[in-house]
């Protein structure tokens, strides 16, 4: 239907920390899979975070308050990064634009920088969703739990 094909695509985390699945997020929006299906990165305690593209792609949309990114991948799946919980509150204090909208990245490039200090200061979890939007682009998921590194695979998705 999208000329997706039956293709797998690896994602990485979008920062050095554990990857846990959507059940493991404090928030029933990635519980219930409100938004899709993904995988979730729960930084190590830094005070300055750099949050990296999961996956080569074109950055599609960064949010006026910077708490998320979108992105297209050369296969045409849409991703939305969501830095943190409750973070849009922040109003984009302690984010910094990395890669802009249109940008071609690569995985593992920075996108978005947090002043990780400050967002916990804040009373935030920093827990990052990244969600795979268009249920009818998946076919499925396979979560790889555990410490991982930006250059680990830890998430791949058959495309439908």
């Amino acid at each position: 239907m999208f000329g997706l094909g039956k293709k797998k695509v690896d994602f990485h985390p979008v920062f050095a920390g554990d990857v846990v699945t959507f059940d493991d997020v404090p928030d029933a929006v990635f519980q219930d899979r409100m938004l899709g299906e993904g995988y979730a990165v729960v930084p190590q305690e830094v005070d300055t975070l750099d949050v990296l593209a999961p996956v080569d792609g074109t950055v599609s949309k960064v949010f006026r308050t910077l708490h998320a990114f979108a992105m297209k991948t050369e296969d045409g799946l849409d991703v939305l990064v969501h830095i943190g919980l409750g973070t849009v509150e922040l109003g984009g204090k302690g984010f910094t634009e990395l890669a802009s909208k249109g940008q071609v990245v690569k995985a593992g490039d920075p996108v978005i920088r947090v002043d990780a200090a400050a967002v916990r200061a804040a009373g935030l979890n920093l827990v990052t969703p990244v969600v795979f939007t268009k249920k009818k682009q998946v076919q499925s998921v396979d979560v790889t739990e555990g410490r991982a590194n930006p250059s680990d695979v830890c998430c791949k998705v058959k495309l439908a």
